[in-house]
């Protein structure tokens, strides 16, 4: 054992004596919600129903309607006496009951919650003055998501502060030593509610914005004394907020002022780099900076994000990484503590001794530093380290029950998380030797095992059905392809690279590929860059009815011996494909922004579709493509099989140029059949890369033919065409009505009836129920509605309202859109 871990374990056995002289229970309000917070520990599926509730109270404005939810969530699932006579209870006298609960849960509130605005807080901190205890103030909210909505959130941060400078204006520092570095006022300030529109992939455009709102507050605070805290969210701002951090307080105004911080958090895996970086960063200002160092709180977040989109996980997958790295870190803080003031965010007594004993080894006086824990929880350990002479700060979060659901529950996440110190030491009572040991002999034992989720919460309003539990998906599911995460330069900078390379081929012309042969015209269709109406991307070769008809004839050639061709080499060909569209992904990305107007993510969702649609039908053409014996009968042997139909005539739309004419060519090409494929005028480019990808891959001659022209012209000739066997189509209702009603006609020397598969427009609706959480339904609403402008079936078009929301929804949609920024799609945002 080295002498560090030594005396960790003396300066941690010492912090939990002080504890064990006042002791508390993990949850101080007495009662009922105790006895939840205790039964919530013990049943996850309690737990998950239990924060599910609380999340959706606030909006709930009838007994009748909290009954309803109570009854839903509660009824019949086995939760024990407790609860099944609460519900049976509240079923009985509703008008008593609804109170009642929602009572419980304001005060369940109010124990993380310091107070409904600046007036009622402040009763707060002087209760906390009396103890030596300072505090960091956080204004909650319900989630920003129009430029009005940020400015009021400016104004009240503007307010907030001027209220807290005048308030303690006589207040001291608790500690008085080095009281210079820690000014009494101190405010934290989360950047996503200053600006509505903030997106990973433009950190340019987020810090135009927010630099002229957060000057006025950095002036005012510089002019009062106090201190501003820019805290950290989730991983997609991390890079915008350490850039702006760093940018404006190198402007001349702000350089000299030490009094302004920011958040690191431990759990990121590059969070050392970041720190090291910006340390570099302070000694080249020249002045002063503070560090709140914390864990990180948006663990289930991150890693589901991840896991939907194919990501590498941001953060480390076992907890006792986390806390490894917060030990790393600490030591990065006090060794260059001659430029940056430490404020260390943890409740884990394991992680505080550390800090005070690698301080004391580099002979660092306690008062130049801080610690800082939240408001509402571990009271015996802040007091403590007030006894200990520690400088202690209560991080204060402020606002109403409604939009401070969201942090409710993620404290009592927190509290209740299996793996969480406070549950460890606070209602299970674990050993100080064991809460005490190196995480890094944890990591060893846990080996690769992942970290447990905190939680399996589910967002509001996702209500169970019944009682069953949701069956998890088998081990051999597909997996999509992952997106392109933009939130990281590198990417930033690929598809940057893309778009110049993309431009300096404009106005090449793309020849039309029959029986594998290249075919010019004497007419070419322009494609032009929809944002720029005078730009002209590309040229394709106009096809005419002599072209049509050698496609079809190549491609009825080509069938014989593709029909024939093994399972597994079409399937191969497919593989291939995806492969090459994987390598040629910004490049592609990059035709499809400009050819038909997509922003950088739907256009990289684009190829990421084409990208699953060759692999997914791959895995499955291997499935269906093995008879099945169908029935055992003496004598017979009966087989289920697929055989290849013959000629398909694929049409494809230009909103979504590569993914669909490739999802329905390919689905063609690997079933045995062989395809003509027709894309929309305005995405001719788009589809003639494709058709290259398919050439590079290897697909035979007349398997795959390409045909750009007028679908009134070529598509007309062929839907009619005696020798076309399968069409299928994505478009307008006017234009499958048509072709439905064409096909259905029998053509003379017609081999069989033609199959028809039409996609067409829809008319998609959002329901918004009484119980929804409105900020939520805002923002998905409007990202359904205007993502990739609405062009798409999928998008947004009828907003169904309860008649007792429509007010609250309105007042705060309209606004949302009006905010939306609109311009070149070449431009990320």
């Amino acid at each position: 054992m080295t002498a560090l871990q030594d005396e960790i374990e003396r300066r941690g056995t010492g912090i939990f004596e002080l504890v064990d002289k006042h002791p508390e229970p993990l949850f101080s309000k007495a009662g009922l919600y105790q006895r939840l917070m205790a039964l919530s520990m013990r049943d996850e599926q309690f737990k998950v129903q239990l924060f599910r509730f609380v999340d959706v109270l606030p909006s709930l404005h009838m007994s009748s309607e909290i009954i309803e939810h109570l009854n839903e969530y509660f009824s019949d699932n086995g939760f024990g006496s407790l609860v099944n006579s609460g519900v049976r209870l509240a079923r009985v006298v509703p008008w008593v009951s609804g109170p009642i609960l929602r009572w419980n849960v304001s005060g369940m509130a109010h124990q993380f919650i310091a107070g409904r605005n600046p007036d009622s807080v402040m009763a707060t901190l002087r209760k906390r003055r009396a103890q030596k205890i300072g505090f960091t103030v956080d204004l909650l909210g319900e989630a920003v998501v129009s430029e009005q909505d940020a400015n009021e959130y400016a104004a009240r941060y503007m307010d907030l502060l001027e209220k807290l400078a005048q308030e303690t204006k006589d207040w001291t520092d608790p500690l008085g030593k080095n009281s210079e570095l820690f000014p009494v006022v101190n405010l934290s300030v989360k950047l996503s509610a200053l600006y509505s529109q903030m997106n990973p992939a433009d950190p340019d455009d987020a810090i135009a914005h927010l630099a002229p709102k957060l000057r006025p507050l950095l002036r005012q605070a510089r002019e009062l004394g106090a201190f501003i805290n820019f805290d950290m969210e989730s991983y997609a701002h991390k890079n915008t907020t350490l850039e702006l951090f760093k940018t404006i307080l190198m402007e001349d105004e702000f350089k000299a002022w030490p009094h302004v911080g920011i958040v690191i958090q431990a759990y990121l895996r590059d969070s050392e780099a970041d720190l090291r970086d910006l340390i570099e960063w302070g000694r080249k200002r020249g002045t002063r900076f503070a560090v709140r160092l914390v864990k990180g709180a948006y663990w289930d977040y991150e890693t589901t994000k991840s896991l939907q989109n194919g990501w590498d996980c941001p953060v480390f997958s076992q907890k006792p990484q986390s806390d490894a790295n917060f030990e790393t870190l600490t030591r990065l803080l006090l060794e260059n503590e001659s430029i940056v003031t430490a404020a260390f965010g943890s409740h884990n007594v394991r992680s505080i001794a550390y800090a005070q004993a690698f301080a004391d080894e580099l002979g660092l006086d306690r008062s130049r530093f801080e610690f800082q824990l939240l408001y509402g929880m571990a009271g015996p350990i802040k007091r403590a380290l007030v006894e200990m002479g520690y400088r202690v700060r209560e991080y204060c979060p402020v606002g109403e029950l409604l939009p401070g659901m969201a942090y409710l529950v993620r404290r009592l996440l927190e509290n209740t998380s299996n793996e969480g110190f406070l549950r460890a030491k606070f209602a299970e009572n674990v050993s100080a030797k064991e809460l005490l040991r190196d995480p890094r002999e944890l990591i060893k034992l846990n080996g690769a095992r992942p970290m447990k989720s905190q939680s399996t919460i589910t967002t509001q309003n996702e209500h169970p059905q019944g009682s069953s539990a949701i069956d998890t998906a088998p081990d051999d599911v597909y997996r999509n392809s992952p997106l392109v995460n933009f939130v990281y330069k590198d990417s930033q900078d690929k598809m940057r690279s893309a778009l110049r390379e993309a431009r300096q081929r404009f106005g090449e012309k793309y020849p039309l590929v029959i029986g594998g042969e290249k075919v010019w015209t004497e007419e070419l269709t322009p494609s032009v860059n929809p944002s720029a109406p005078d730009e002209i991307v590309g040229y394709g070769s106009e096809a005419g009815i002599p072209e049509a008809e050698r496609a079809v004839k190549a491609a009825r050639e080509a069938f014989a011996k593709w029909s024939r061709t093994s399972v597994e080499e079409r399937a191969r060909l497919l593989e291939r494909t995806a492969d090459i569209l994987e390598r040629r992904r910004y490049e592609l990305s990059a035709v499809e922004v400009f050819e038909v107007g997509k922003p950088w993510n739907e256009a990289d969702a684009d190829i990421r579709e084409a990208i699953d649609f060759c692999r997914f039908y791959a895995e499955q053409m291997r499935r269906l493509g093995r008879p099945k014996l169908t029935q055992r009968v003496p004598g017979e042997e009966s087989y289920h099989h697929y055989w290849a139909r013959g000629v398909a005539f694929v049409i494809a739309p230009w909103n979504f140029p590569i993914a669909i004419l490739c999802g329905m060519a390919s689905a063609g090409v690997v079933t045995g059949n062989t395809v003509i494929m027709k894309p929309s005028e305005q995405s001719i480019v788009c589809a003639a890369m494709l058709m290259q990808v398919f050439e590079e891959a290897g697909v035979p001659p007349g398997v795959l033919n390409f045909l750009s022209g007028h679908g009134s012209v070529i598509g007309a000739h062929l839907v009619d065409h005696k020798d076309v066997d399968l069409i299928a189509f994505t478009g307008s209702r006017e234009v499958g009505l048509k072709i439905w009603e064409s096909a259905g006609i029998t053509r003379p020397g017609q081999r069989e009836l033609k199959r028809v598969i039409c996609e067409m427009g829809g008319k998609n609706a959002m329901i918004v129920d009484s119980d929804a959480d409105v900020g939520e339904a805002i923002g998905y609403s409007i990202y359904s509605a205007f993502g990739y402008q609405g062009q798409k079936c999928s998008a947004l078009s009828r907003l169904i309202l309860l008649e007792e929301n429509y007010d609250r929804v309105m007042e705060r949609l309209i606004p949302a859109a009006a905010s939306l920024r609109v311009g070149n799609p070449e431009e990320p945002g």
